[in-house]
């Protein structure tokens, strides 16, 4: 089970991988002035990650115009993520949980996924800009997507 509504959400720096090289994203960096979508995704270069993160870069300016950040976390490393994010086009911020430390403080373990090892379940949560947990979800399966119409919903509430 996620973490629950209502909990602070725990803070974070991870590595993001860009054009410029590694850069660290620290979700408290938003506190005070944006909200922020984090969504928890199994792995790179498969099926269902792929169409989710397009779907969302494509659908961006809905998040922004809801004065939300979106942030992908997996525990990809982000070398892997920026070669998957540029054959994808992308364009959301992705970071690599690469030690699993922020998958397990959101409680979103999937353990041995297919067989591979330990991963991100796909989840999402609403962090608003106090850093309090507005919406938590995770996914019954890894296939099954995020309700982003419940996500834009909560984000609308918080404007």
């Amino acid at each position: 089970m996620p973490i629950a509504v209502g909990s602070k959400a725990p803070d974070f720096t991870l590595k993001s991988k860009t054009a410029t090289g590694l850069v660290d994203v620290k979700l408290s960096n938003n506190f005070g002035k944006k909200n922020t979508v984090l969504l928890f995704f199994p792995l790179a270069f498969t099926g269902v990650c792929t169409t989710e993160m397009c779907d969302v870069t494509a659908g961006l300016s809905a998040y922004s115009g809801l004065n939300a950040d979106v942030i992908a976390i997996s525990v990809d490393s982000p070398f892997a993520q920026e070669a998957w994010a540029t054959q994808n086009k992308i364009g959301i911020t992705i970071v690599s949980d690469l030690n699993k430390t922020t998958t397990k403080a959101y409680d979103v373990m999937f353990p041995m996924l297919a067989g591979v090892g330990d991963t991100a379940a796909r989840s999402a949560f609403v962090v608003d800009k106090h850093g309090v947990v507005q919406y938590a979800e995770q996914t019954p399966t890894p296939k099954d997507l995020p309700n982003f119409n419940a996500v834009k919903e909560t984000l609308a509430k918080l404007k």
